[in-house]
């Protein structure tokens, strides 16, 4: 069997969102270089998930792969969002080192397309890839190794820019949430705090938003009914237009 060959110039960078009820949250992997001869660690930082593509799959099956080796789960929302090809992307001392480390040419160019993909986070068990993988308040990140702070920013304007106008917030809850866990996902997600009435006449009119005949479990409060999105039902009424802008 022969090889899967890397291309050395092309990568893909998955800016993995998750919400927890009160958090947007972004997966991020631990980057560590240690001193070959001596064990000292030299530096420790974090990067975005991500790799090359392989010669013989396309920028969406290497998304894929990346998302399905951490998370073990197929079929998960992905969208391309940007191409980042900054001659200098990769010049800072600790990526040059870091390249340097790991055998390849630190002034080599690398075409980078960034896909952003959200995830329900209760639906998620990560997978140890002899790197430590963990997620992170979105809010609190301030930087990263090569330029995936820069790539990560360009992905939170995107997904805001898409969720006033595309259902795709869905992807963040549960099968089954309550309307306030719907608003609060809008309001971290674009920074905003809405409206309780406003924003529930909004949601008024989305028809594949189906309510449940069932409500929360286990809570301290008086439970509140639970919904879920139809899929089937948008599918059929997605040319009504809907628009979040505020």
């Amino acid at each position: 069997m022969v090889k899967a060959q890397l291309n050395n110039s092309i990568s893909v960078d998955c800016v993995i969102f998750g919400f927890d009820f009160e958090k947007l949250n972004v997966l991020l992997v631990d980057r560590v270089l240690k001193d070959e001869k001596t064990g000292r660690e030299l530096f420790s930082d974090l990067t975005l998930t991500g790799n090359h593509i392989f010669e013989h799959e396309s920028l969406e099956d290497a998304a894929a792969r990346i998302l399905f080796d951490l998370t073990g789960l197929e079929n998960i929302y992905l969208k391309q969002f940007g191409a980042f090809c900054d001659p200098d992307r990769l010049k800072r001392p600790n990526d040059q080192a870091w390249l340097r480390a790991s055998g390849r040419d630190p002034n080599s160019r690398i075409i980078s397309v960034g896909y952003y993909s959200l995830l329900a986070t209760e639906n998620v068990t990560l997978k140890w890839k002899g790197r430590n993988v963990k997620w992170y308040p979105v809010s609190e990140v301030t930087d990263l190794a090569f330029d995936h702070y820069h790539i990560l920013q360009s992905a939170l304007l995107a997904l805001r820019r898409e969720l006033l106008y595309e259902p795709i917030g869905f992807e963040l809850l549960p099968d089954k949430f309550t309307l306030s866990q719907l608003q609060k996902l809008y309001e971290v997600v674009l920074g905003v705090e809405l409206d309780k009435r406003n924003f529930r006449k909004k949601i008024a009119r989305m028809k594949y938003l189906i309510p449940l005949d069932e409500k929360q479990k286990g809570v301290a409060h008086k439970p509140a009914r639970l919904y879920m999105f139809s899929r089937e039902v948008y599918e059929k009424t997605r040319k009504e237009v809907l628009d979040f802008n505020i």
